[in-house]
């Protein structure tokens, strides 16, 4: 008998379900920070595996949950919920007798979801590989309680986190659920590094494949570099991607600007006499003159109301984003961000984006999707020829408001930072931004940052919702 074989068989014999359970998971662990196959830990594994009457099939890693769902169906019901903690109240000595085999099946499953998932290799991909991936993150999520797609984009279903060990002692199968909101991220890092190490326009020019694409940042940023080399059915499918993601940030961009007032109540405009602006305490006091003690009744002779309509004077705000390749993000972003207060009474919004180059896109900047579709991502960054375009749309200086959003490594720093002073001395309400993005994370050439904070203007960077605070403070 090989020394595999006499180590797996050993396994079985002592303290069987503690062990096989072990033996799984350092197989695990094996598989996910070493490549080369740990030839012991296999035999064993395959001997825990057939003795508990799974599939061999488990530790391929070539194959798909699905291919072994199809081929043993009884199986899709226990990778549903696999990872989900159980609640029970009985006897944990009870449960870890009852339960102590059913673990080392769990385990088998469980460290096929995240191989399958999370050992993703190097080198070349092909749109077969992509496939499989994003079925098999389908059936991770599913382990953790979660729709298909759901984690991927972004929308974890909250609830409290659960110990990552599991309830109860006896060494129960881990679950994930508390780390539900750090797993979307990873997964959707993981899609597109898949993405990026194969052909994008062969996913794309598959319209069933492009569906099954998350759309992420990291996506619509390589989606942005290659419109130009995209035609027919891929074009359309890129397009379609772009839009779903602008949809949904500006959805909740949205949210955030509507979270905010809208401006002081101005009362020169005279209130609507309708009910629901009826002010009943006002009315009551007014008229308690009227009052019959001898009836018990309020005799009204004024109805008061409130007023409602607020001051709103015409803003115009100039967004000047760069477009070089380190601020997709925030390009991304405050595309969106531009779009929406370009909806908002009374305020007159211009869009310039740049690199060397500068793009006028206040034509679109209604549309956020064909703004980006006019963008070119990459090159170098020089920020005086968007502020060529920028000066002229500057007609009343204390009503204006430009943003101006970039990490300002510039190849001409100081005429850049002269003018940016110059708009600031006129009387305009200029805000620099070093990053605008969902992390907050950016890097600001300190030159400028220092400069930017001595004149009184330092530099956002941060979450959105900062920027949006400014601006609504602004402009309304």
């Amino acid at each position: 008998m090989s020394d595999d074989m006499e180590y797996a068989a050993d396994v079985l014999e002592a303290a069987p379900d503690d062990n096989r359970r072990q033996v799984l998971y350092w197989r695990l662990l094996a598989r996910l920070f070493d490549p080369e196959e740990q030839a012991g830990l296999e035999a064993a594994s395959l001997a825990v595996v057939e003795d508990i009457g799974l599939p061999p099939a488990l530790l391929d890693p070539q194959a798909s949950v699905d291919s072994i769902v199809q081929r043993h169906p009884e199986l899709a019901a226990e990778f549903d919920g696999l990872m989900v903690p159980e609640t029970d109240t009985e006897d944990a000595a009870d449960r870890d007798t009852r339960d102590r085999a059913a673990e080392v099946r769990r385990a088998a499953l469980v460290s096929k979801v995240l191989l399958n998932v999370f050992a993703t290799g190097s080198g070349a991909v092909g749109a077969g590989q992509l496939s499989r991936w994003q079925s098999d993150a389908g059936w991770l999520e599913r382990a953790l309680g979660c729709a298909p797609g759901e984690l991927r984009g972004g929308r974890a279903p909250g609830g409290p986190g659960v110990s990552p060990t599991g309830s109860g002692g006896g060494g129960r199968t881990p679950d994930l659920s508390n780390l539900i909101p750090a797993i979307g991220p990873e997964l959707g890092a993981l899609e597109a590094d898949l993405v990026r190490r194969m052909h994008l326009r062969e996913v794309l020019a598959d319209p069933q494949l492009a569906a099954r694409l998350t759309p992420s940042m990291s996506l619509i940023e390589q989606l942005l570099r290659d419109k130009n080399n995209l035609s027919g059915v891929a074009l359309a499918n890129a397009k379609a991607l772009i839009r779903r993601f602008v949809d949904e940030v500006a959805e909740v961009l949205r949210t955030q600007v509507e979270k905010s007032s809208v401006g002081a109540i101005d009362r020169s405009v005279p209130p609507k006499r309708v009910f629901r602006n009826l002010d009943l305490d006002r009315t009551i006091w007014k008229n308690l003159t009227n009052y019959s003690p001898e009836e018990e009744r309020l005799y009204v002779d004024r109805l008061y109301y409130r007023h409602t309509a607020r001051k709103t004077t015409p803003q115009r705000l100039i967004v000047v984003v760069d477009q070089s390749g380190s601020m997709v993000d925030s390009m991304v972003n405050c595309t969106i961000l531009a779009s929406i207060f370009a909806g908002l009474p009374k305020v007159d919004v211009h869009l310039i984006a740049y690199d060397t180059r500068a793009l006028d896109l206040t034509p679109w900047v209604h549309d956020p999707f064909e703004s980006l579709l006019r963008t070119q991502l990459g090159g170098g960054t020089d920020g005086t020829v968007a502020m060529a375009l920028a000066q002229p749309k500057v007609a009343e200086p204390r009503n204006t408001v430009v943003v101006w959003i970039s990490d300002f490594y510039e190849w001409q720093s100081q005429p850049l930072f002269d003018s940016m002073a110059a708009l600031h001395r006129s009387g305009v309400k200029f805000i620099p931004v070093g990053s605008v993005t969902s992390s907050g994370r950016g890097s600001v050439n300190p030159w400028f940052r220092e400069r930017f904070k001595d004149q009184g203007t330092p530099v956002i960077s941060g979450h959105i919702r900062k920027l949006v605070h400014e601006l609504k403070t602004f402009l309304t």
